[in-house]
């Protein structure tokens, strides 16, 4: 029996090479090249049931190449889907979908339902899926008879729940849907009953509730509730399980495997999960209590439904190879096996000479091109089945790598290095590898799947290697790169640190990598991360702890990391009090020291060196500087800058210079000393490595190109002999370029070109060790001429008196000879338009003129010949408005205007629009009267005017366009004062200025204009008769900004006005009663001695100058109201004085002012107090 056991399984390992050589790799883009047999992807259970409320979906999704095709079976019968318009399967795919959602019944569709995908390679099956609809039948209705039991006595409560499709879950409650509590004297049965080891009173209740929950439908049922009563009698009576036994389990002749069993439900359930032959035996469960014990054996025997020891695995083979196929399956009993070809039973297969079956295998030899199939394994035994596909697919494909070309390794020098080389090929190819030629050795191990190890990796591995794969139809190859890196060290550790508390800590981390791997630092404290706070910095090679506290006291571990490895160095930290500290004195740091190079490569160097002394103040951070010995001896050049806490840098080069480096320290007091420099380290030259930058072309005359450049530095020329490859061709004509190379200039002349046409132009740096980097071409044009032509058929449009619109014919596009930028319209002032322009408007014409108009084109180089020569007229405006306008007082009802003509007429005046309104003391506008009056016409008198009357008037000039905007004055006629004449003559002096004098013309009030500001001027106001002077008014007052504030609608002065009039209010009420009582007082004295002249009775004559008041000659809205005091003056500056009236007066808002022509004369004025007799006189003092 052994043997025949072994024969087998020596079969078996000498065909498994085999298998394994032609797996086929998951790669997706070879699976979706290769033909394929199906293989089924997805499908449903084996035991499926559905929900009746919801659509069936039954799922069989599978792939193969080309893409398989679908049917079923159902209870061993094709199921023809057309058929049934309630069917339907899913495009591309074997997925079926049965609606049930119009009333259908579910059990309709019950069955047992198989899936097959099919090519042209062979057939897949799927399980056979039992389809059954989830039931959850109601439970049977029965009388449940109340149960009455004796305290002590066992009891079970019977659940029997209906059978449901699944089985429900069982659980009991009361009528408050609570759960009944478990314990070990009361548990739930397996079966859902409830049993009770010995019953209590406490156990009486009328609601014992058995519930069952059906899982796919989702729905929950009750059976009836069962009523216990509990008899506590006198008479003691004895039960076994009372008191409560307590349960434990033995096996016998073995032991219950401890991990695997577990004790469920106060251990009254024995519970072994991953069941083996081995649990089968014998299994006691025993009760004890204080009377006694009793057991109960189980029997356990174990069975299986089918399980893999070793499924199929699809086989791929090349013509004339041979394979195996096994099929391994266990279970109790012991499973049997059948083999299947495209869903039929094998010996019902069309006969294979290459294919024979041997129990569990399948065995093929010598097979050719059409025996691609697939072949089904089922085991099965009572208690179920397992079935799986598995595909014999014969290929002739060549060999392909499947590794990506030109995969980069990187492996840490002395470690292992693993090179792959995945491949595919029917037959298996061969794997070889080569760099410069075939490795073979003890340095290298070859795997099977192509993999190349080398054991230990040196710099001189690094290097291109490639993979070969051959077999009979072909080869392929592979190209691969390994470099080894410089391991990771830390050159500078961390060093022990004792620090006082509240000071600064740094801990310095210097490593060395390799220079192509990128670092990164990583702190830990005692093997932790560092703390979450804001006190610890790092930087790329330290730890900084600012303030210091005994908590930050530990071990600090730096680890450096790179892509491929690691290094770490670990310190303590120790933290003691602070000690009393001398005064700090704060210095420049000292120059650092011991500068070092290190990591020495063409194009960059590594720099470290040590910090001076801190004095007091912290490093914020370092300069390094350069000098060239080679383009400029002596001089220093900032590089770079790094933080206080670092002590290296990375530095990048240049090539052919020739390097010496220093570094200052600064601190908050300032910079150091200088380092002492470096040693020097003399890059070698290489070829550029840029071009010159803004490049460009462009043409100065109509003949030529000129190409402009920024020139290399010396450190950007790399090397020796730098010179510039000019190259340059005509774009679209020419195909070659044409090239000359030139030194120590910017720019170079391309002479006898073509007006205005495009160029390819590149500047191309080189040197004595070769050129730079291609250039990109950048587009140039020679240079322009003069425009050839005149723009044609210029038209003008006249659109206003001020507005014509003028339109041309562009110039032909080949007599621009450049770049068109646009035209010009030359008039009185030039106009210029874009060159995709043919009119454009003509604004800010003189009305009225004649214009003569040219057209030309411009471009660069400058404008063409000019068109014809366009005249055109406007047409009239209408005028500006007049030159002046003056009024004047001509007599005292009657006022003369006076008015010049406009200074732009804008055509012939047809005459003047004059209109005038009266203006009363509310600034309200009376009836507008209006006249014509004729062009030749500058003056006009308005007679038979009311007298003390404002006006306003305006004037405008008019053509035969219209009226042009008009100009306003305003005047007032004078008053009717008998025989007296009217002021006509004012004169004012400012400081030490001369008197100047102005006619007043009779007026109220005048207007002085040209004042100074803040300065204070002297008025005089004089009336004449012929020869005679009639009056003087003088006044003193300083010069105001108008307009001001009415003081009159000022808060504070209408208040001090109420007080005032009050006080008089009660002065008159006192006066009244001393009159009454017939007493004199000095009033009353005064009163007939000097009688008021505000209550005199007036000459009939008198009667308009009688009624005049302040508000007869209020101005307009924002003048201010004259004052009416007046004060004796100790002297005037004319010989009038006794004439006129003396007094001051103020400014008013507009700069005039008023001559008091109703106050008393000197002869007239007392200082006493008889003045408050009239209270209009006192009002009319603050007014």
């Amino acid at each position: 029996m052994d043997r025949l056991r072994d024969g087998p399984l020596a079969l078996l390992l000498f065909l498994g090479h085999v298998i394994t050589a032609l797996e086929v790799p998951l790669d997706p883009k070879l699976l979706e090249e290769l033909p394929q047999p199906p293989t089924i992807t997805h499908q449903s259970p084996k035991d499926f049931i559905i929900d009746p409320r919801e659509n069936i979906v039954i799922h069989c999704e599978a792939k193969g190449k080309p893409h398989p095709s679908f049917s079923w079976t159902r209870n061993g019968t094709h199921l023809d889907i057309d058929k049934d318009p309630k069917v339907l399967m899913k495009p591309r795919s074997g997925t079926l979908v049965l609606d049930i959602s119009g009333g259908q019944r579910a059990e309709e569709y019950e069955g047992v339902y198989q899936c097959s995908a099919h090519n042209e390679l062979g057939t897949a099956v799927s399980n056979s899926i039992i389809l059954r609809q989830s039931r959850s039948p109601l439970w049977s209705k029965e009388r449940i008879s109340p149960i009455i039991a004796q305290k002590g006595q066992s009891l079970i409560l019977r659940c029997r729940p209906p059978a449901g499709l699944p089985p429900p879950i069982i659980f009991w409650m009361d009528n408050n849907i609570q759960r009944l509590p478990q314990s070990r004297r009361v548990s739930q049965a397996l079966n859902g009953d409830l049993f009770f080891s010995n019953i209590l009173p406490e156990d009486s209740r009328s609601d014992y509730i058995c519930y069952a929950r059906f899982p796919h439908t989702q729905t929950i049922q009750q059976k009836q509730p069962i009523s216990v009563r509990v008899l506590d009698t006198v008479m003691s009576l004895m039960f076994p399980f009372s008191p409560t036994p307590a349960i434990s389990w033995v096996k016998h002749n073995s032991e219950i495997p401890s991990g695997r069993a577990s004790f469920l439900n106060f251990s009254k359930t024995l519970r072994i999960t991953d069941v083996s032959e081995a649990d089968a035996g014998e299994y006691r469960c025993i009760a004890n209590n204080h009377h006694g014990s009793v057991h109960h054996t189980i029997r356990v025997t174990v069975n299986a439904a089918p399980y893999w020891i070793s499924a199929p695995r699809n086989l791929v083979l090349a013509p004339g190879e041979m394979g195996i196929i096994t099929c391994r399956a266990a279970g109790r009993p012991k499973p049997s096996i059948r083999w299947l070809m495209n869903g039929l039973p094998i010996e019902n297969a069309p006969r294979d000479p290459s294919r024979s079956v041997e129990g569990d295998t399948l065995i093929f030899s010598e097979v050719q091109t059409g025996s691609s199939a697939v072949y089904q394994c089922n085991a099965s035994n009572e208690y179920g089945y397992l079935l799986s596909n598995a595909f014999v697919n014969v290929l002739a494909e060549p060999p392909r790598v499947l590794t990506l070309p030109n995969t980069v390794y990187q492996v840490i020098m002395n470690k292992p290095a693993l090179l792959e080389c995945v491949t595919f090929g029917s037959p298996a190819p061969t794997i070889t590898w080569f760099k410069d030629s075939m490795l073979e050795g003890n340095a290298y191990v070859f795997h099977e799947n192509g993999t190349l190890e080398i054991h230990m990796s040196h710099p001189s591995n690094s290097g291109k290697y490639t993979c070969v794969a051959r077999n009979s139809l072909s080869l392929s190859e592979n190209h691969v790169y390994l470099q080894v890196k410089e391991p990771t060290r830390i050159l500078r550790p961390p060093e022990y640190r004792v620090v006082q508390r509240s000071r600064d800590v740094v801990f310095e981390c210097k490593a060395k990598h390799d220079p192509s791997l990128v670092p990164t630092m990583t702190w830990l404290k005692d093997d932790g991360e560092l703390p979450d706070d804001e006190r610890f910095r790092v930087d790329s090679d330290s730890l900084t702890i600012t303030d210091v506290t005994e908590s930050d006291a530990g071990t600090y571990t730096c680890i450096m990391n790179t892509t491929l490895d690691q290094d770490s160095a670990s310190a303590q930290l120790t933290v003691v009090e602070a000690l009393p500290t001398p005064a700090v004195i704060y210095e420049q740091p000292g120059a650092p020291t011991d500068l070092e190079l290190t990591d020495l490569v063409a194009r960059s160097v590594q720099l470290t060196w040590t910090p001076g002394e801190e004095h007091n103040s912290r490093i914020k951070k370092f300069l390094i500087q350069y000098e060239d010995a080679l383009h400029q001896s002596g001089v220093w050049h900032n590089l770079t800058e790094v933080p206080g806490t670092k002590t290296t840098a990375h530095l990048k080069l240049s090539p052919y210079v020739h390097y010496s480096f220093r570094v200052l320290a600064l601190n908050n007091v300032g910079f150091s000393r200088p380092s002492m420099p470096s040693r020097q380290y003399r890059t070698s030259p290489a070829a550029p490595d840029e071009n010159p930058t803004e490049v460009k072309g462009h043409g100065t005359e109509h003949n030529n190109l000129v190409i402009t450049w920024k020139p290399l530095t010396p450190q950007q020329a790399n090397g020796p002999g730098l010179e510039y490859k000019v190259m340059w061709r005509q774009q679209g004509i020419e195909t070659y370029w044409t090239s000359v190379s030139v030194a120590n200039v910017s720019k170079f002349v391309v002479s006898g070109t073509p007006t205005f046409v495009p160029y390819e132009v590149m500047v191309q740096a080189l040197n004595d060790y070769g050129p730079g980097p291609k250039p990109g071409a950048v587009i140039g044009y020679s240079g322009e001429d003069f425009p050839s032509a005149a723009p044609g058929d210029v038209r003008v449009l006249v659109l206003n008196s001020t507005l014509a619109e003028v339109r041309w014919s562009p110039v032909p596009l080949e007599s621009v000879r450049g770049r068109l930028q646009g035209y010009k319209v030359q008039l009185s002032s030039h106009h210029i338009f874009s060159p995709n322009k043919t009119s454009g408007k003509l604004p800010d014409l003189l009305p009225y003129s004649i214009y003569s108009l040219r057209v030309t084109a411009f471009n660069g180089r400058g404008e063409g010949p000019t068109s014809a020569t366009q005249r055109f007229e406007t047409p009239e405006g209408v005028p500006s408005a007049p030159s002046f306008f003056k009024v004047s007082t001509f007599d005292l009802d009657s006022l003369m205007l006076e008015w010049g003509p406009p200074y732009e007429r804008n055509g012939r005046l047809t005459g003047y629009t004059f209109k005038y309104q009266t203006v009363n003391s509310k600034n309200d506008l009376g009836l507008l009267e209006e006249l014509d009056l004729p062009s030749n016409q500058s003056s006009f008198t308005l007679h038979n005017l009311p007298h003390s009357t404002r006006y306003k008037f305006y004037i405008s000039a008019r053509t035969q366009r219209g009226a042009g905007p008009m100009l306003t004055e305003e005047a007032v006629t004078v008053l009717d004062r008998g025989t007296e004449r009217p002021c006509e003559v004012a004169t004012y002096k400012g400081g030490d200025e001369d008197w100047h004098k102005e006619k007043v013309n009779g007026s109220q009030f005048h207007v002085l204009k040209g004042l100074k500001k803040g300065l204070a001027y002297k008025v005089r106001v004089v009336a004449r008769e012929s020869t005679h002077v009639s009056c003087s008014s003088s006044s003193s007052s300083s010069a105001m900004v108008s307009p001001q504030v009415d003081i009159a609608t000022q808060g504070w002065f209408i208040g001090l006005m109420s007080a005032i009039a009050l006080l008089i209010l009660i002065l008159l009420i006192i006066c009244f009663i001393k009159r009454n009582k017939g007493g004199k007082y000095p009033v009353k004295e005064k009163e007939d001695a000097h009688g008021d002249p505000e209550i005199q009775p007036m000459k009939e004559d008198d009667i308009t100058f009688g009624e005049y008041s302040d508000e007869d000659h209020k101005p307009l809205k924002g003048s201010r109201t004259p004052s009416g005091g007046t004060d004796k003056r100790d002297g005037s500056d004319d010989s009038l004085v006794d004439c006129g009236d003396s007094g001051d007066t103020e400014f008013s808002e507009d700069g005039s002012f008023i001559g008091q022509y109703s106050g008393k004369s000197d002869r007239d004025t007392t200082h006493d107090s008889s003045e408050l007799l009239s209270p209009v006189n006192a009002m009319n003092s603050f007014v």
